[in-house]
């Protein structure tokens, strides 16, 4: 668990585990002396509470660099969408809590099975 709240915190050995199980998956990328970060934990944290269908998860960037690496992640806090296993959203910078309640709106109703079967076809090609 993430020490500062209840929010599953992903390393290189449960990522792609956790993001090909759960529909949705909230992912924050931050570290303990980002002062923009425990701003945004605070946020990222009440709006947690309000969305159980959605799993909120956290990646400690300093412990976790292969996945920060992985991801390209140059500034944080930075917050990537997961659902079904395609990421459907990647942005740094704090959001306001009614932004990332609108974006957990919009990845609930999210279609991404044109998207899957794309990449479904691509990998058979393979």
């Amino acid at each position: 668990m993430d020490t500062r709240t209840n929010l599953v915190v992903l390393s290189a050995a449960n990522f792609q585990k956790t993001i090909d199980a759960e529909s949705i998956v909230f992912v924050d990328f931050w570290a303990t002396w980002c002062a923009p970060c425990t701003q945004f934990s605070k946020i990222y944290e009440r709006v947690a509470e309000q969305y159980g269908s959605i799993l909120f998860t956290t990646v400690d960037i300093e412990h976790e660099a292969e996945l920060a690496e992985m991801f390209s992640i140059q500034s944080i806090p930075h917050l990537m969408v997961f659902k079904q296993g395609i990421a459907i959203y990647s942005d740094s910078g704090v959001l306001p809590e009614s932004s990332l309640k609108e974006l957990a709106e919009q990845a609930l109703v999210a279609d991404v099975r044109a998207i899957r079967k794309q990449l479904d076809e691509e990998q058979a090609e393979r």
